[in-house]
């Protein structure tokens, strides 16, 4: 069984002390895994790991060529990064509890302008599988924030990477908080060639069947193991328009433990999740979401 998670981010601090041991254990599983930037500092973080691996995807145990995992990276600046500050990011399960089980976690941001130069040499380089994390993320203002030059602002970086995306000829990984709709709205006026992931999703199947209309997949993590809240909508999209992803080490899946740092190998917790739901066998998810993910990041064979 080969699991591909689409959204993870070892190039983060979380795993300054241990993420090439973490990215070595899933190539030894035979697992795919794309770290995605979120700013310039870990964008290029991401390139470094994905080459400083590529040789031990050949070695993984006996597999195949086809059965053999690798390490891949996608480049862009997360929609907050754009401001310089701080918000406070809790994972979906501390806000469902009473009280709140965590104060949650202080995130500073850097205030990055885009260097499209500087991210067009990052994106040529051919670990690089997409342009992301980009989008809209309208969830994180604050009282004093400028909410309506900031959602500009936001607006006009997401069209600009969504050119560079397409002077490469790859795809876009989307973030989106409370902003779907414009976020539909610029997909369908500024049209990406190699179209891409709608990653951690957590809108209506009618939004996400708006996305599927236009090309995109849809992504799913650990936020659908919370509950049953997202059970109807695992039902309803078809596993085809459907991949996996962790956005480790956030959002650790139920029913490890609340708190610890989430890793892709976790993944397999959101695939078993899909299969329960849909009544279907974890090996079938495991490899249609992995074919799906190939297929968009342009990985098949």
């Amino acid at each position: 069984m080969n699991l591909f998670d689409t959204h993870a981010h070892v190039n983060f601090n979380a795993y300054k002390d241990d993420g090439e041991d973490v990215l070595r254990r899933c190539l030894n599983d035979g697992m795919n895994v794309v770290n995605v930037g979120s700013q310039y500092s870990t964008s290029k973080r991401a390139v470094e790991y994905a080459h400083k691996l590529s040789g031990v995807r050949l070695r993984a145990r006996s597999r195949t060529p086809d059965e053999q995992g690798g390490v891949w990276a996608a480049v862009g600046i997360h929609p907050v990064h754009l401001k310089k500050g701080s918000f406070t990011h809790h994972d979906p399960w501390e806000l469902s509890e009473e009280p709140a089980s965590s104060a949650g976690r202080e995130i500073p941001t850097v205030g990055e302008q885009l260097d499209y130069q500087k991210y067009l040499e990052l994106a040529k380089d051919e670990k690089v599988v997409a342009i992301g994390e980009i989008g809209l993320d309208y969830h994180h203002f604050v009282e004093e924030d400028d909410v309506e030059f900031l959602k500009n602002l936001q607006k006009e970086t997401l069209i600009e990477f969504i050119k560079l995306a397409n002077e490469v000829q790859k795809p876009v990984m989307l973030h989106c908080w409370d902003g779907y709709d414009d976020l539909l709205e610029i997909l369908q006026t500024h049209s990406v060639d190699k179209k891409g992931i709608v990653h951690s999703f957590i809108g209506s199947y009618k939004t996400a069947q708006k996305f599927i209309e236009l090309g995109y997949v849809i992504g799913l993590n650990g936020i659908i193991t919370y509950g049953e809240s997202y059970d109807r909508l695992i039902k309803e999209i078809d596993l085809k328009n459907i991949v996996i992803e962790t956005d480790c080490p956030y959002l650790t899946p139920r029913p490890l433990e609340k708190g610890i740092r989430n890793e892709p190998l976790f993944v397999k917790e959101v695939a078993q999740k899909i299969a329960d739901v849909k009544g279907a066998t974890l090996e079938d998810v495991a490899q249609i979401t992995s074919q799906n993910a190939k297929l968009i990041l342009n990985l098949s064979s």
